[in-house]
């Protein structure tokens, strides 16, 4: 018996394991990594608009600057900054060749390229990052309680999907 006691405790574990991967697991792994610049990379005379439009970010995703280290660098600016193609003096430039930066909070974010007149010619990169996505598994269930078109009573509904 005291066997079967023992194994049916390390089989309680394992299912509130798999409960826990199965349930957070996705939000985990939902994270994108984004080339600047797709093959191109980070560049002068590369269009940055046309390669973030339609893409979406999410915070937790990653923007990868990939560039011959020494022949550009990448500056988080604000808006003013990047309207007018100003590093910030008191900011340090990434410079690997191969930055990653970490899209933390949501909102607006800005990126030039510091190096000579590469801004002015388009090395520049605007995006809006927008809250965590939750995977289709997480998604908030709609709510059984709703309204019938004519009438100010709610009732409830119960088409369960």
């Amino acid at each position: 018996m005291k066997f079967i006691a023992t194994l049916d405790m390390g089989l309680s574990r394992v299912f509130v394991l798999l409960l826990v991967v199965a349930t957070f697991g996705p939000m985990i792994t939902s994270a994108k990594d984004f080339i600047v610049g797709d093959q191109s990379g980070w560049t002068v005379g590369f269009d940055y608009q046309a390669w973030a439009n339609g893409k979406e970010f999410h915070v937790g995703d990653r923007l990868v600057f990939k560039y011959p280290a020494g022949a550009h660098n990448v500056y988080k600016v604000n808006g003013t900054d990047f309207q007018s193609c100003s590093a910030p003096l008191e900011a340090t430039p990434l410079t690997s060749g191969d930055d990653t930066i970490v899209l933390a909070t949501s909102g607006k974010k800005w990126y030039i390229c510091g190096v000579g007149n590469h801004c002015d010619r388009g090395q520049k990169l605007v995006i809006t990052v927008l809250p965590q996505a939750l995977p289709p598994s997480m998604a908030p269930a709609p709510s059984p309680w709703s309204y019938s078109k004519g009438s100010k009573r709610p009732f409830l509904n119960f088409n369960l999907p």
